[in-house]
């Protein structure tokens, strides 16, 4: 029969790409005789006509499923989801918009296959059609999370990537509800082979993503692998205490010599402003992690499947 490949597809308004997709990794199949697809369609609480699209696909495939949330849970949510349904021997992961070519699987499950690899990942080596500031931010954001913690995160790392059922099984054993996917491949080690692609425009629709809401995956990520902002306020705290002790001796030292009030309101109010700046910004530090320990404690699922085309399905994870 060959080896099952779960291709698991994270979907939030992609009526006008679902088809095309289809079609693309239809054919991309016909070019893997050893090989079985199963065709995972998750649905995040869309609001076009993508959960009907999925209704007809399943219907004519029969290597097409589909898990409708409940309500919008987020893409992180959606790829557990599609992990935790997966039955294949490898699974990938694939936006539903083409900027993941199908064409790619091919060549990733050859390499896979050599035992070399237990994870194909693609990266992409351009990044021509996206904005120029989002691009230079996207760098600085690589750098520095590699620096500040354990994950490792090639610039231009994309969740496109194709991985053995033991790398599947390692990622749903960490059931955090703060998910950072890019950041748990990294973290779960493996060996992994970075392919790289160049940039492939949308075939369609517009992208989910702005610059606030990748500039807050991105401080998701910091604050889920890596403990050195919390560090940083510490090392803020102790220098300022030490700034102020110094501070304090130079007025009693300067009264006492020269009889001196060190008069100047102006000054004062910029030192008083400062340093309730810093208090202020290592409380939002503190308490970014904070909120992280407090969703992680409610132990609430990641994901509610409210309609599916598999009976089997698991609808609560």
């Amino acid at each position: 029969m060959g080896d099952l490949i779960s291709i698991i597809v994270p979907c939030y308004n992609e009526e006008e790409s679902l088809r095309l997709f289809h079609t693309a990794v239809k054919e991309t199949e016909k070019k893997m005789p050893d090989c079985r697809f199963e065709i995972l369609l998750i649905n995040d609480g869309s609001k076009d006509r993508t959960v009907e699209v999925m209704r007809e696909l399943a219907a004519e495939d029969p290597e097409v499923s589909y898990y409708s949330f409940s309500r919008n849970f987020g893409k992180e949510a959606a790829m557990f989801a599609g992990f935790c349904n997966a039955r294949g021997d490898y699974a990938a992961v694939m936006d539903a918009d083409l900027q993941d070519p199908p064409d790619l699987l091919p060549e990733m499950y050859q390499i896979l296959k050599s035992g070399e690899y237990d994870s194909v990942a693609a990266r992409r080596v351009n990044r021509e059609g996206e904005p120029p500031i989002r691009s230079w931010f996207a760098r600085r954001f690589y750098s520095l999370i590699n620096r500040i913690s354990e994950a490792d995160i090639v610039d231009g790392a994309r969740d496109f990537r194709l991985m053995k059922r033991e790398m599947v099984d390692a990622i749903l054993a960490m059931g955090e509800s703060n998910r950072f996917s890019k950041g748990i491949f990294g973290w779960i080690g493996f060996r992994t082979y970075w392919m790289p692609y160049k940039n492939v425009e949308r075939v369609a629709g517009e992208t989910k993503w702005n610059f606030w809401s990748l500039l807050g995956y991105a401080i998701d990520g910091i604050v889920n692998f890596s403990h050195v902002p919390l560090d940083i306020a510490s090392w803020f705290g102790i220098l300022m205490t030490a700034l102020s002790f110094l501070a304090i001796i130079f007025i009693v030292v300067r009264k006492l010599l020269f009889g001196d009030p060190v008069a100047g309101w102006a000054s004062t109010a910029c030192i008083i402003t400062f340093i309730g700046g810093i208090q202020l910004l290592c409380l939002g530090i503190i308490g970014k992690y904070l909120a992280t320990v407090y969703q992680e404690v409610k132990k609430r699922p990641h994901f509610i499947i409210s309609e599916t085309s598999r009976e089997d399905a698991k609808k609560i994870g």
